[in-house]
């Protein structure tokens, strides 16, 4: 497969992943359709296009509407399954997806743009994790994001490992799939093992 096809098949799957989680939360929560679809849509493209806006380029489902797809499948499967239950251990498993290629997928635009190493990292981590916050504020849950399951330590790690290999002239792929594995790694063990940060 050619690499421009397997970029846009991957932001397909990984909007795709966003959205089902976030359409599945809402439905959980008793939201109508217009709810379903609100949260799908900004669990899936706000970080994006906060990380865009951040570099002064243009949100990308304004330049890639076709986006748009995998967030209506997403809404159209919650609401045809009729299913209000929490989100389970398969769709964690697509969000623990979904933030990998998210974070390396940031980053990489990040430094593609000549932006220093602690700024790609930190939009690494901004396109990482700003979709399921928000998703999280807007259903009224307490973020996942600030509790458990070290989501923002994995986006981190992973934004870390790609701008660090980047920088000492590891090729794209390379770096695109040992940081996507340090994320999905981090999450699953931290999911399976009940890890968090220290709290006081």
């Amino acid at each position: 497969m050619h690499l421009d096809s397997l970029v846009t098949s991957l932001d397909l799957l990984a909007t795709f992943a966003f959205a089902i989680v976030g359409a599945r939360i809402a439905a959980s929560r008793n939201m109508d359709y217009g709810g379903i679809a609100l949260i799908a849509s900004v669990a899936s493209i706000s970080g994006g296009t906060l990380r865009n806006l951040f570099l002064g380029q243009t949100p990308p489902w304004l330049s890639h509407p076709w986006l748009f797809a995998s967030i209506l499948l997403a809404v159209i499967l919650t609401i045809a399954s009729k299913e209000r239950a929490s989100v389970g251990r398969f769709f964690l498993s697509l969000d623990t997806f979904g933030l990998a290629v998210a974070t390396v997928s940031s980053t990489s635009f990040a430094i593609s743009l000549n932006v220093n190493f602690v700024a790609s990292v930190i939009l690494g981590l901004i396109g990482g994790v700003t979709g399921g916050l928000l998703r999280d504020v807007l259903c009224q849950v307490e973020p996942v994001l600030l509790h458990r399951e070290t989501i923002g330590t994995s986006c981190l790690a992973g934004s870390v490992v790609y701008a660090s290999l980047a920088n000492f002239g590891a090729s794209t792929l390379i770096a695109s799939l040992v940081a996507g594995a340090v994320v999905i790694s981090v999450r699953e063990l931290s999911i399976k093992f009940n890890w968090n940060l220290p709290r006081i």
